[in-house]
């Protein structure tokens, strides 16, 4: 369904059960696969490709030759609530947007949450890897890579060039400077300068975690010759 008000370009494919809501815009040459469901009012540049399940949220804008893979969303709402007097809680409204810029890649089953206030950008060029949590008014550098399953909490400043490994996760209000590198599983509580290389929860400097792991690991050896009587002279 192609909502009469939505502004469509040239040489566009539109799949199966697909639904394009009012007063959307999208650009020339944009393929758009079976189940992808974009909601009133988001703005989409040239050459969009929707893999089958994306979907766009209201007022989202994106830039040009934006790919989303399989199930990827695009503006849900953040995940803000406050805590009534009865326990119960109260959402708030997000009512904010999401930006993605040109040459962004959303991988599958991703979700880059809208900002209460403001916006959540994810810049020109950085790709999303599956399962991917970017919480709302977060920034995303140039060029960044965030691999599987990284979680960042709401507003996290993310560098560009900045590589996140598997399951990386990110306090939120972090700033994450330019050039940094976590690897596997660290989590980041504090802000991390450019140009870093961090591991480990804490997150700390990965060639100090290294030697950290490496002395965890002679543990046991160590406690054995502590509680063993030392050989007489």
């Amino acid at each position: 369904m192609v909502d009469p008000t939505a502004k469509l370009g040239l040489n566009i494919h539109i799949g199966p059960y697909v639904v394009v809501d009012k007063y959307v815009a999208i650009g020339d040459d944009a393929t758009i696969l079976a189940h992808t469901v974009i909601y009133p009012g988001a703005r989409i540049g040239h050459r969009f490709f929707a893999h089958a399940h994306a979907v766009v949220r209201e007022h989202c804008i994106l830039g040009d030759d934006v790919i989303l893979q399989n199930g990827a969303i695009v503006g849900a709402d953040g995940f803000g609530f406050a805590k009534k007097p009865d326990g119960d809680w109260h959402k708030i409204v997000q009512s904010g947007t999401t930006v993605l810029e040109d040459a962004v890649e959303i991988q599958a089953n991703a979700c880059i949450d809208r900002a209460s206030v403001g916006e959540t950008r994810i810049q020109r060029g950085a790709r999303v890897d599956n399962l991917v949590q970017v919480g709302h008014g977060s920034s995303v550098g140039p060029n960044t890579l965030l691999c599987a399953q990284v979680g960042l909490a709401g507003s996290t400043q993310i560098g560009r060039n900045v590589i996140l490994a598997g399951q990386v996760g990110v306090a939120g209000h972090c700033t994450i400077g330019d050039g940094v590198i976590a690897t596997a599983q660290s989590g980041i509580p504090n802000d991390v300068p450019a140009g870093k290389m961090v591991s480990g929860y804490p997150a700390i400097d990965n060639r100090q975690w290294l030697r950290s792991v490496a002395l965890f690991n002679r543990l046991p050896e160590l406690l054995r010759r502590r509680r063993s009587p030392e050989p007489e002279e």
